[in-house]
């Protein structure tokens, strides 16, 4: 951590776009994000579900949160998503922090690959964050550097059954952060990526947690024998873009138990 931080509020004075915040792993980065003391740039489709969460957040932890409606399965919507959420905070702030963390699932074996269901995962899963990231990045290198944060998996990693669309997504969004931090770290800008095992949100209970006999084999393979709970890679999201990571960059974080050793 930085000696100018403070310890209990790290990211105070920094201003972050999450996407896909109003559930699951964004929903939590939200809250500990905000509790860090960082203003906040809310998206989802749905703005509306996120406008009382957002006045929670603001309210608890004396931060500014807005929201923005994005549906990033638009294909111009990346090409401004992060000037419109420049633009949306009050005051002439810039942002500072990308969350890239908006993504979806298809579940199907090879056998079963649907070709809509593939092109979706790489418009949203691949496509999109690759180029929020791009825009965003260049912004942060022409006003004094900033922090990407990529939500991507251990799937990128790792070959996972039944998640074909979904791995080679989210492994091009790997290379993807490495080539950002490669390029952009002259310029101030680090990038970095969390890869999760399994996340104990409510739809990850529902697929894992509440199956015994699916969720079995992929125990197995987790030397600590859990699944990870969303704080897990909240508290990893708040450190990267922390002081404390200030020489981390071009990293894959893996939150996963053990699960890429086993």
């Amino acid at each position: 951590m930085s000696h100018l931080e403070d310890p209990a509020r790290p990211l105070t004075g920094r201003r972050a776009l999450i996407t896909g915040a109003s559930r699951g792993i964004g929903a939590d980065i939200a809250r500990a994000y905000a509790a860090s003391g960082a203003d906040l740039v809310l998206t989802a489709r749905d703005a509306t579900a996120l406008e009382g969460p957002a006045r929670r957040l603001a309210e608890e932890h004396g931060v500014r949160a807005a929201v923005l409606a994005a549906d990033l399965a638009d294909p111009e919507v990346p090409d401004r998503l992060w000037q419109q959420a420049s633009d949306v905070l009050d005051g002439p702030e810039r942002l500072d922090v990308l969350v890239n963390n908006a993504g979806i699932s298809h579940p199907e074996s090879i056998q079963e690959l649907r070709t809509d269901h593939f092109d979706e995962t790489l418009q949203i899963n691949l496509r999109a964050p690759s180029l929020l990231a791009a825009r965003a990045g260049a912004a942060m290198a022409d006003s004094g550097g900033g922090a990407i944060v990529t939500i991507a998996s251990a799937a990128a990693l790792r070959p996972l059954p039944e998640h074909y669309a979904y791995s080679v997504a989210k492994a091009g969004l790997v290379m993807a952060t490495r080539t950002l931090a490669l390029e952009l770290g002259p310029h101030g800008v680090r990038a970095n990526s969390i890869c999760p095992t399994v996340v104990l949100t409510d739809m990850g209970r529902t697929v894992w947690g509440d199956q015994p006999a699916k969720a079995a084999p992929m125990l197995a393979r987790i030397p600590q024998d859990r699944f990870a709970q969303p704080h897990e890679v909240s508290d990893v999201a708040v450190w990267l873009a922390s002081g404390a990571a200030s020489m981390v960059n071009g990293v894959d974080v893996p939150v996963d138990g053990g699960y890429l050793v086993s």
